[in-house]
C-alpha cells in the first residue's frame, strides 16, 4: 500500500528514529496496519541489551505514533509542511507483553478513534507472529514551530 519512498516524502523522521518500513493496508479516516522490520543492526540493540538484545516498549509507542501519523495525513488528505510537527499529547493504558528480538516483524495496527480540533485519538497494537506485544491509547496534535 505504502513503501519506503511513500512514507519518507510523508514523515520527517529518518535514520535512527523512522520506525516505518512499510504500510501494508490503510483505510482513510479509519484504520492502518504496518510493519516495521526489527533487526540486529538497530542502534538501540548495542545498550538495550548488551546480552539481550530487545527494543524498547517506547519505540513500539513511538513506531505506532509514526503509523497513526501516516493514518492522519491520510485522513486529512496531505502531510504537514515543514512549520508543522506532529507531537504525542497522551499515552493511556500502555501494556507490554512479551519481548521483541531481533529478526521479528513488528505489526503496528492502529485505529483511529476521534479527530476533533487538531486532536487525535487512536487505539494502537503491534503484533509479531500474530501474538499481541504491546498495546496503547495514543492522542496527537499537530502544532505550528514557526
Amino acid at each position: 500500500m505504502m513503501d519506503i519512498h511513500q512514507i519518507l516524502k510523508q514523515l520527517p523522521h529518518r535514520f535512527p528514529f523512522l520506525l516505518v518500513d512499510r504500510v501494508l493496508e490503510i483505510e482513510k479516516g479509519v484504520r492502518i496496519k504496518a510493519l516495521k522490520n526489527v533487526t540486529i543492526n538497530e542502534p538501540f540493540f548495542v545498550g538495550h541489551f548488551p546480552h539481550h538484545p530487545v527494543m524498547p516498549g517506547v519505540l513500539m509507542l513511538e513506531a505506532m505514533a509514526q503509523a497513526a501519523a501516516l493514518l492522519a495525513f491520510d485522513t486529512l488528505g496531505s502531510a504537514p509542511d515543514d512549520k508543522t510537527v506532529y507531537y504525542f499529547a497522551g499515552i493511556d493504558g500502555a501494556r507490554f507483553k512479551r519481548p521483541v528480538e531481533p529478526g521479528d516483524q513488528l505489526i503496528m495496527d492502529v485505529t483511529l478513534d476521534r479527530m476533533k480540533s487538531g486532536v487525535f485519538k487512536f487505539t494502537g497494537k503491534c503484533s509479531v507472529d500474530g501474538a499481541l506485544v504491546c498495546e496503547a491509547q495514543l492522542m496527537c496534535t499537530m502544532r505550528s514551530i514557526a
